[in-house]
């Protein structure tokens, strides 16, 4: 093997071995995807590779080394050099991807925050000054949305910029806008499939769950009180977290599994559960 390809499968083992986290692969398993990726169409080997990019790990790249220095024909060992060289590259282009996937995700959320935010040298007032600015920031939210752009990708970035605020906690300002963006993000989501007509009937309990799924926090509780019987409105208080539990098991069944997605919405309907259940405390006092 010349001594520019031994270099460059030094490097890829040393970036492998410092940024990969899954378990490395044992030995035949290794030699299994060298085979298949050697046998498989130049045109198909992009998906091959992608399918398999946390393979690539230190053991992968001092393997195929060790297989090119011990090929029998100088055929052989060209087919392994090149073969590495198009894993690199390919590699290569799905980490950048992955970085400009990153960096659009956080360009959203700028966009999302812009109305309260401002500029990124402003410190953010909370309640926002601007009484419009809330709007402006679920309008806003509600076109990315559309778009696609909200995908975890982007729950993700929040959640990173929330766990850092939380970190600095000299900005409670932005702690709150980002916990707001999630609200909104959730009741969002949650209000695209109303469950509560059915056959031209309407369930009460459904019917306010989406209300109150659909109003800002601040207005939870004075709809709750209002809209349960214990306040003199036509739904059981039993009847309306029931709603709110059966909602979450359909998210925990449709949503993948511990996916940001899913946690937030879940989240978002527990915090409406905990309402109700202060609410009818209230009155029990």
């Amino acid at each position: 093997m010349c001594s520019e390809t031994r270099r460059n499968f030094c490097i890829c083992a040393a970036a492998a071995d410092s940024s990969q986290a899954s378990e490395s692969s044992s030995g035949e398993e290794i030699d299994r995807l060298i085979d298949k990726l050697r046998s498989t169409d130049s045109q198909l080997l992009p998906q091959i590779v992608a399918e398999n990019v946390l393979a690539f790990d230190s053991k992968f790249w001092l393997r195929l080394a060790t297989r090119t220095d011990l090929c029998k024909s100088e055929d052989d060992e060209v087919d392994l050099e090149e073969l590495a060289s198009n894993i690199m590259q390919l590699v290569e282009r799905i980490v950048q991807k992955t970085e400009e996937k990153i960096e659009t995700s956080t360009d959203v959320l700028m966009a999302i925050l812009e109305p309260v935010a401002g500029s990124k040298n402003e410190e953010i007032v909370w309640p926002p000054r601007d009484p419009d600015a809330l709007q402006r920031v679920r309008k806003e939210l509600m076109h990315r949305e559309s778009a696609g752009y909200l995908d975890d990708g982007f729950l993700a970035e929040v959640n990173a910029q929330l766990r850092q605020a939380k970190k600095d906690a000299d900005k409670p300002g932005l702690l709150a806008l980002l916990q707001k963006v999630l609200q909104l993000y959730a009741a969002t989501f949650l209000a695209k499939t109303s469950y509560a007509k059915r056959d031209g009937v309407v369930d009460e309990a459904e019917e306010l769950l989406e209300n109150i799924i659909s109003a800002d926090s601040e207005a939870w509780d004075s709809m709750i009180r209002s809209g349960v019987d214990l306040g003199g409105g036509p739904v059981k208080s039993v009847d309306l977290r029931k709603m709110a539990k059966k909602r979450i098991e359909r998210i925990l069944l449709r949503t993948e599994g511990g996916s940001y997605k899913q946690r937030i919405l879940v989240e978002y309907l527990k915090e409406i559960e905990r309402s109700v259940d202060m609410v009818v405390a209230a009155f029990s006092s």
